[in-house]
């Protein structure tokens, strides 16, 4: 009887030593920051995402613009500078470079939020 019990006693024991990482490791949250004061995803600013390259069409009925893959569709909303200017969709030649932000939309639709026409100005060498 003595040997039962003194073998029950070492199987409780090894249960115990085995469990016990796993206990307080549940209950372990000293290294995490306290609910609800995780710090906010940073998002760029308007969600815009930028865009650049050679004009590879124009289509002034449909309002859109193609750069490389990106068939970008020009609203009222769209600012278009040329040469520091407020431009239109007019001011836009095929094989011009051109740089800006772009949206997509609910529906997989990319608007153009800004196009700067041409490259821009080299700096000079001091």
């Amino acid at each position: 009887m003595k040997k039962h019990l003194v073998k029950l006693s070492m199987l409780a024991l090894a249960v115990a030593l085995i469990g016990t990482p796993a206990i307080v490791r549940a209950q372990d949250t000293g290294t995490n920051a306290p609910a609800g004061t995780e710090a906010p995803v940073k998002k760029k600013k308007g969600g815009a995402l930028p865009f650049h390259g050679k004009v590879a069409s124009v289509d002034t009925t449909a309002n859109t613009v193609t750069v490389g893959k990106l068939t970008l569709n020009i609203t009222e909303k769209t600012k278009i500078k040329k040469d520091g200017q407020a431009g239109t969709i007019s001011d836009v030649t095929v094989g011009e470079a051109i740089k800006g932000a772009y949206k997509k939309g609910t529906d997989g639709k990319l608007t153009a939020v800004s196009i700067s026409i041409g490259e821009a100005p080299k700096k000079a060498a001091n």
